[in-house]
């Protein structure tokens, strides 16, 4: 795969809810991309395929959760353990800024990484059948501000 500048990477997402895998490297079996983006370059929130939003402070407390309690992989929210996290990292207005990334570079979401262990899944990301990341989550609904739904 190619390697592209994070502002190429984050202007080539033209659809908010496909959040396609990035980079990967065969030889190591390390595939990158992002994990969930809550708000658009734009600065437009996101709403997913269950209508559903997050706010990137409760998108940073589940990533943050997430990797210090599990960070493995699965494969289709039904088998564990093919893999592990091995980069990760939500990027907030406040992170990009001491960072030094401009404003309009990137969207506020959880990028990561991750190691895969499967030589059976790991075929599946390289000939495109999983070509994008999902992550499984419970929450609490609320109705968004301004929602008379």
């Amino acid at each position: 795969m190619q390697a592209r500048t994070f502002n190429q990477m984050a202007k080539a997402r033209e659809k908010p809810h496909k959040l396609t895998v990035m980079k990967s490297d065969d030889d190591r079996h390390l595939v990158f991309g992002w994990a969930n983006v809550a708000v658009r370059i734009d600065g437009e929130q996101i709403i997913d395929w269950q209508e559903d939003a997050i706010d990137t402070e409760d998108l940073e407390k589940a990533a943050y959760e997430y990797v210090a309690e599990f960070g493995t992989a699965g494969e289709m929210h039904q088998r564990g353990g093919i893999g592990r996290v091995i980069e990760s990292i939500v990027f907030t207005k406040e992170k990009a800024d001491a960072l030094g990334i401009p404003e309009d570079a990137l969207p506020q979401g959880w990028w990561i990484g991750f190691k895969i262990q499967d030589d059976e899944v790991w075929e599946k990301i390289k000939n495109g059948e999983y070509s994008m990341f999902s992550i499984e989550g419970k929450a609490i609904r609320e109705q968004m501000k301004g929602d008379d739904g």
